[in-house]
């Protein structure tokens, strides 16, 4: 039987070291969400297991910001038989939704995400549809990594929470050490 923690193990993708998070904090745990997302047959669980709190709710759009909450919320879309829409960071630096998604006013709305430390993209996609003047129906999750320490305001699910520390630079233990960090993730933030 398939469980986060399984596929955590198997996929190798809870690594212990010393990290640069997006979030610019540093860590000695990282999870590579792409080790699991590499795999369509965990999406496919993982994206079973975060429609399902959300399956009674009335959802038109599933919305996830780039690049791991795309394939999430596609995934996610397809068990609820809804639309999926992603969010990405323009030349500017500001999340936008792209052009070419239509997205009504008034229209209910589930956010999906891979792993949140300080929730900052997602509250930049909850910013963006506010303005978009949406229902946010919810936050789905993998992986919390706060421990359920970041609070959206709307319904939120995740499958496995988890308390890792995360250091400001100035006051990090490994850095203190001289120990190497690995930068890994895409946004180069």
């Amino acid at each position: 039987m398939l469980t986060i923690d399984r596929i955590l193990e198997e996929t190798g993708a809870l690594l212990e070291g010393h990290f640069k998070l997006t979030s610019g904090l540093h860590s000695d745990r990282y999870i590579d969400k792409m080790k699991i997302l590499q795999y369509p047959l965990y999406t496919q669980w993982i994206a079973n297991e975060m429609a399902k709190p959300f399956a009674d709710d009335e959802i038109d759009v599933v919305i996830g910001p780039a690049m791991g909450g795309i394939i999430l919320a596609y995934e996610v879309a397809k068990v609820l038989n809804k639309i999926a829409f992603f969010t990405n960071r323009d030349k500017e630096g500001k999340m936008v939704l792209r052009k070419s998604f239509d997205l009504k006013v008034g229209a209910k709305v589930l956010v999906v995400e891979d792993i949140v430390t300080t929730g900052g993209s997602v509250f930049e996609v909850l910013k963006l549809l506010k303005e978009k003047e949406v229902i946010v129906k919810g936050v789905s999750l993998i992986i919390d990594r706060s421990g359920g320490e970041v609070d959206f305001g709307v319904k939120t699910n995740a499958l496995k929470r988890l308390k890792v520390e995360a250091f400001d630079p100035e006051d990090c233990p490994l850095c203190k050490k001289g120990i190497n960090f690995t930068v890994l993730g895409s946004t180069g933030k």
